[in-house]
């Protein structure tokens, strides 16, 4: 069992204020309901609870254009009907709307990310979580994919001024397209990413053929899958690859963004994962005993995700959940069963055999172009950040949350019909 300061765990309960609208699929409530499981399991006891720091402008800039981050500071609801040119310019619109609390709603899930990245580089823990985290989408100058701000290639930039080589592992079911550009060139991060290809399935990229260039080239490895794996495809494939890509690279640090669509009956995604074959793919990461930084990502039906999350959070330490969920403000939600696991689906797999074996070939073929990990030197370290004229006690992300007073419980009525756990009962999405 690991000592309890060894895993540093992040969390807001202001993310679930947040509404993406209506018919949006994006439900950051899913995150109030993960930490609910989290508490309800006793798992908080065995780990170090912080509230993030709310990121500064300053920081999103490392990666993001200036400009960007200032309209996502500056826009509003009500006055975005004054800025249709910089909307279609930084792509806010339908996938990704302007809510209220936008801004800060990305200051929080980013500043979970960096603090996480920091406290490991400090070597205050050795695995640190931000389910609110992982929105890999979002580009330098724009949003995509329901993501604003990329808190996984900040997160890898801060690790990067203390490790040489960081490995970015994504089991999201959509294709890790905004980490894997901004790393494209450079073999100081090597990106692996698990997804569905083809079938103009979200966003499009993620072709096998794609390795990186220049210093990159062989330092981006995709795994493109088709609909219907199953958890034994699926975890074979991804410790066979992730054992060799470990081997060879030699990472300083580990980023796993843990995307929940990849599950069996996920609103937007297509594979047959359950939840105990998506938490192997974390306890095989894990065994590696590197430095950690875990993160959330897509997952659409919120129930699932909520499960999926706070099991793997039990693997991280060491634990098995019980399948009964325990009594939570939350209870209604897992109805009918209360229970942690989720049957998969009766649906075909259509990564045959053959096709799975031409993928490791070439993902193998990729690697053997890599003599040897690539050496770096080393720079001076930069400061973590530098912020004029802050409030120290304000700051602090090593502040402890007391777990009623500052875990906010957000219930929403609009995302919770009887018989349906999801606001789009009516029109009969899913």
């Amino acid at each position: 069992m690991l000592e309890k300061d060894r895993i540093s765990y992040f969390y807001d309960g202001d993310v679930g204020n947040v509404y993406f609208g209506p018919n949006h699929p994006m439900k950051p409530h899913r995150l109030c309901m993960t930490h609910h499981l989290v508490l309800s399991y006793g798992l908080h006891k065995k780990m170090e609870i912080y509230r993030p720091h709310k990121a500064y402008p300053i920081e999103l800039a490392q990666f993001h254009s200036a400009d960007y981050v200032e309209f996502l500071h500056r826009i509003t609801p009500d006055t975005q009907h004054l800025y249709a040119s910089e909307l279609t310019r930084f792509n806010l619109g339908e996938d990704c709307p302007v809510f209220d609390n936008l801004f800060e709603f990305c200051q929080i899930y980013a500043g979970g990310t960096l603090d996480a990245a920091r406290r490991l580089n400090h070597k205050s823990c050795d695995i640190a979580i931000n389910w609110a985290g992982g929105l890999h989408h979002a580009k330098k100058c724009e949003a995509s994919g329901f993501c604003y701000i990329n808190d996984l290639v900040l997160g890898i930039l801060e690790l990067l001024k203390y490790h040489a080589r960081v490995l970015y592992i994504d089991i999201d079911v959509h294709h890790g397209d905004g980490v894997e550009e901004a790393f494209y060139f450079t073999d100081r991060v090597m990106t692996v990413s698990f997804h569905k290809y083809g079938d103009l399935f979200f966003p499009g990229t993620g072709d096998i053929k794609d390795i990186g260039e220049r210093e990159g080239k062989y330092y981006a490895i995709n795994i493109p899958l088709k609909d219907g794996i199953d958890d034994a495809s699926f975890t074979r494939l991804f410790k066979t690859i992730i054992a060799k890509v470990v081997e060879t690279y030699l990472p300083g640090a580990i980023v796993l963004q843990c995307g929940a669509d990849s599950l069996a009956r996920d609103r937007l995604g297509c594979f047959n994962l359950s939840i105990e074959g998506h938490a192997e793919c974390v306890k095989f990461v894990k065994k590696f005993n590197i430095p950690l930084l875990v993160t959330g990502g897509g997952g659409y039906t919120k129930e699932n995700v909520a499960r999926c999350w706070a099991v793997e959070t039990g693997v991280l330490l060491d634990t098995e959940l019980p399948n009964e969920i325990p009594n939570n403000d939350y209870i209604e939600y897992f109805a009918p069963d209360y229970t942690l696991k989720v049957a998969n689906l009766n649906m075909d797999n259509l990564n045959s055999k053959t096709y799975l074996s031409s993928i490791k070939v070439q993902v193998m073929e990729s690697l053997r172009s890599i003599q040897h990990a690539p050496g770096v030197q080393m720079q001076e370290v930069p400061p973590d950040f530098y912020i004029p004229d802050f409030d120290e006690d304000e700051l602090d992300p090593d502040e402890r949350v007391d777990q009623h007073t500052q875990d906010k419980q957000i219930h929403r009525d609009d995302e919770y019909y009887e018989g349906d756990n999801d606001n789009d009962h009516d029109n009969g999405t899913r």
